[in-house]
C-alpha cells in the first residue's frame, strides 16, 4: 500500500482520492456567492431520523434547498469527476468496459438515525476499516487520536482510550513495552468479545479489553521505516481460544493469542499485506496485498493452498461467508469478487461499484447479505442468497471510514468522514414487520 500518514489527524493524506474530493465538494457548496450568513446556516448541525426523513430531510442534513446545486446535479457531477487511485494504471477503467453493475432493487436495510455529534477520521485513505459496532446499539469508531464509544439508545458519546498522550499497559506480559506508547496514530482496529485491537502507523499495537480500566498489551511489531499495520482481525483458534492477526505493510502477519498476549506464528510474504481474514473453522487465511494475486494460507503453518487470480490491481479488503466455502474480495479495480475455494480458477461473481475501490466487505452473520463500501459515497448489499443478482445501495456524499453489520445483523452502521458533514449512519434490517421509530 502506498506510504502516505496524515498531514493533521481529520485530514489524511494529500493524494489525489482526497484532496480532490474535498476542494470539488466546498467549491461546489460554497462558492464566491455565499456569504458568512450562508456558511454558518449551511454548516447548522442537526441529526436526521426515519421520520425527518420520511417528511423529506435530507439523511445527512444537508440543505440543498438553499444551497446552489441540487442533489442530482452534484451526485452526476460526483459521478463524473471522482478520480478512483489506482496502483495498476487504468484498472478501473478496463474492469468498467468488461462489466455492468448489478441492477439495483434490493431493500434490506431502512434509513433509521443519522447523529452529527460522531465525527468519524481517517488516517490513511486506503484503510477504512475503523467503525465496528458489537451490537445494535453499540458503536466503537476512532475520531481523532481517540477511541470513541457511540450509545444510540442515549444517543450519548464517550471517550475510551486517548492515543495522543502516553499510554502504558497496566498487565505485564512478555513482549510487552512496559513503557508505553505515546502520540500512537491509529491505521485500523477491530473490536469482537469486549477486546480491542488497534493498529498504528509504526507498526504499533494496542490492545484493551472493554471492562477493564487501562490496556492490556502494547508493542512494536517491527521497526521498519515502513511498517504501518494495514488490518487486524480478532477471531477463535482451533484451539479455541481468542486469537488476533495483524498483516502490516512491511510484508509480515503476526498471529498472537489474547490471554497472555504472545507471538503465536509469524508469516512473512513476498510483498505487503494489505488485509487477511480467517475462514469460519479457522484452517484457512486469506491474504491480499499489494500484488495482482491472493492468496489462501494455511493457517497453521502459512503454507499457500491456493492462489486467487482475477483482479487487476491491489486488495485491500477480505471477508468470508460463514459457509467457509466462499469468500469475498475488495479491490482498487474496483470490483468485489467472490471466490469459491473448491474452485478458484474463476470468480463466481463480479461486483462493480460506481465510482471507486472497494476498501471494506462486510458478510452478515446468516450469510445472507453482503455489504461492500466504496472509498466514498457509495455502500452496496447484495443478496448473497440469490447468487449477488440484487442489491440495494445507499447513496451519501463523504467518505467512508468504516461499515460495520451488528453481530445480529439489525443494525449496519456507516461512518462518514467530511469537514462539513461527518457523521455516523445508522439503517436497520428490514423485516415483515415496520419499526416502530424511537426517535421523532
Amino acid at each position: 500500500m502506498s506510504y502516505q500518514r496524515a498531514e493533521r489527524l481529520g485530514y489524511m493524506s494529500l493524494d489525489e482520492e482526497m484532496a480532490d474530493t474535498i476542494d470539488e465538494f466546498e467549491e461546489v457548496f460554497y462558492n464566491e456567492d455565499t456569504n458568512l450568513d450562508d456558511f454558518e446556516m449551511v454548516t447548522e448541525g442537526t441529526d436526521t431520523s426515519a421520520a425527518q426523513a420520511r417528511k423529506g430531510k435530507d439523511i445527512q442534513g444537508i440543505p440543498w434547498e438553499r444551497l446552489n446545486i441540487t442533489r442530482q446535479s452534484y451526485r452526476l457531477t460526483r459521478l463524473e469527476q471522482y478520480r478512483n487511485y489506482e496502483n495498476i494504471p487504468l484498472s478501473g477503467d478496463a474492469v468498467d468496459k468488461e462489466c455492468k453493475q448489478v441492477k439495483k432493487g434490493g431493500n434490506f436495510y431502512d434509513f433509521f438515525y443519522n447523529t452529527r455529534l460522531v465525527k468519524p477520521t481517517i488516517l490513511h485513505f486506503q484503510l477504512r476499516n475503523l467503525v465496528w459496532a458489537t451490537s445494535k446499539h453499540d458503536v466503537y469508531l476512532i475520531s481523532n487520536y481517540s477511541l470513541m464509544h457511540w450509545s444510540s439508545i442515549s444517543n450519548n458519546l464517550t471517550e475510551v482510550l486517548d492515543f495522543s498522550g502516553h499510554i502504558a499497559p497496566s498487565e505485564k506480559h512478555a513482549g510487552s513495552l512496559l513503557e508505553g506508547l505515546t502520540q500512537t496514530q491509529i491505521s485500523t482496529m477491530a473490536v469482537k468479545n469486549r477486546f480491542v485491537v488497534a493498529g498504528g502507523f509504526q507498526g504499533e499495537l494496542v490492545c484493551k479489553c472493554l471492562d477493564k480500566p487501562g490496556i492490556s498489551f502494547c508493542a512494536r511489531t517491527t521497526y521498519e521505516d515502513n511498517a504501518i499495520t494495514n488490518a487486524v482481525e480478532i477471531y477463535d483458534s482451533l484451539s479455541g481460544g481468542l486469537h488476533f492477526m495483524a498483516a502490516n505493510n512491511d510484508c509480515g502477519v503476526r498471529e498472537y493469542d489474547m490471554e497472555k498476549f504472545q507471538l503465536m506464528n509469524y508469516f512473512r510474504f513476498p510483498w505487503p499485506v494489505n488485509h487477511t481474514s480467517m475462514s469460519p473453522d479457522s484452517k484457512i487465511l486469506t491474504v491480499v496485498g499489494d500484488d495482482l494475486t491472493g492468496l489462501l494460507v494455511d493457517s497453521q503453518n502459512g503454507k499457500t493452498v491456493g492462489s486467487i487470480v482475477g483482479h487487476l490491481d491491489f486488495s485491500f479488503a477480505s471477508a468470508w461467508h460463514p459457509d467457509g466455502r466462499t469468500f469475498a474480495t475488495g479491490n482498487q479495480d474496483k470490483t468485489c469478487r467472490i471466490w469459491d475455494m473448491r474452485n478458484l480458477s474463476s470468480p463466481t461473481a463480479v461486483l462493480k461499484g460506481n465510482m471507486g475501490a472497494v476498501r471494506s466487505i462486510r458478510y452478515s452473520s446468516d450469510g445472507r447479505l453482503l455489504v461492500v463500501a466504496e472509498p466514498a459515497d457509495f455502500v452496496h448489499i447484495y443478496n448473497a442468497e440469490g447468487e449477488y443478482k440484487k442489491r440495494q445501495e445507499i447513496d451519501m456524499f463523504g467518505e467512508i471510514s468504516g461499515v460495520s453489520l451488528s453481530p445480529e445483523d439489525e443494525s449496519l452502521y456507516i461512518g462518514i468522514w467530511d469537514r462539513t458533514y461527518a457523521s455516523l449512519l445508522q439503517y436497520n434490517r428490514r423485516r415483515s414487520s415496520v419499526y416502530v421509530d424511537l426517535f421523532t
